[in-house]
């Protein structure tokens, strides 16, 4: 059976940055403040106002690990990656090893398509966190991305002992599944998304791939349609042509 490609625009990213308060060494006074108004800058979205902020922080007590770690999630939201990057490698030459700075410059560098580095970092942060699901969820769509399917889904199996709740996960080992032709599975994948959120639209577009990959004609269109109805036309955009292709075709038949 032909593999799916999936785009990486289709898989479902995890961002939340890891932050950690031990990781903070002691700022001049004088730091504090600005990097006290740029965390907030950053909680409320204001991500130029906050890297701005993390910079007067920095040119204050240029020694501040958590000043370049925040302004590398600024830069990220900003859509800088190449810069966020800069700013890892900062806060882990202040502290080796972070499994924080790790992770978040593997983050960036997935954003920036440079998957085997993201890999590369995934895999230390993991030495220091072995636990820590995000971790595992983020190298899981890293490996997805590159089409290494089967490592994708060990890490999602893995997360998901870890986070079982978590629907995103088990969306995206669908895609792995589906890639993998095992239709069936990515079905139970999907079926589980939406029983943890019933307005999950991603997880209806994989419901109606799998259907359709099991000649499961009409219930392939219903989950198709109910994808349309509830999507949103700003991030899944061209999910949704595709589906208005899928279903053209499968009216036509």
């Amino acid at each position: 059976m032909k593999k799916l490609l999936i785009s990486l625009s289709f898989i479902l990213w995890l961002t939340a940055p890891l932050l950690n308060p031990a990781l903070a060494a002691e700022s001049t006074a004088a730091a504090n403040e600005p990097f006290d108004q740029g965390v907030a800058l950053l909680s409320q979205g204001n991500y130029t106002a906050a890297a701005e902020k993390f910079t007067e922080a920095l040119r204050l007590d240029p020694d501040l690990p958590e000043a370049y770690l925040n302004r590398g999630l600024a830069r990220m939201k900003l859509d800088e990656p190449v810069e966020a990057v800069g700013d890892f490698d900062k806060a882990l030459e202040l502290v080796p090893n972070s499994h924080e700075a790790l992770y978040n410059r593997a983050l960036a560098y997935s954003k920036g398509g440079v998957y085997d580095k993201a890999l590369e970092d995934y895999t230390q942060a993991l030495k220091s966190a072995p636990t820590d699901w995000q971790i595992l969820y983020n190298r899981g769509n890293t490996y997805l991305d590159l089409g290494k399917n089967k490592e994708a889904l060990t890490d999602y199996q893995r997360a998901l002992k870890l986070h079982p709740q978590a629907p995103e996960i088990l969306h995206n080992r669908g895609l792995a599944h589906l890639n993998l032709g095992q239709a069936r599975d990515a079905l139970r994948d999907a079926d589980a998304a939406l029983k943890l959120n019933a307005n999950f639209a991603r997880a209806y577009f994989v419901r109606a791939q799998a259907l359709e990959k099991l000649d499961q004609k009409y219930e392939a269109m219903a989950a198709y349609r109910q994808f349309l109805k509830i999507a949103s036309p700003e991030k899944d955009r061209d999910l949704m042509q595709q589906a208005l292709e899928k279903l053209k075709k499968l009216e036509g038949k």
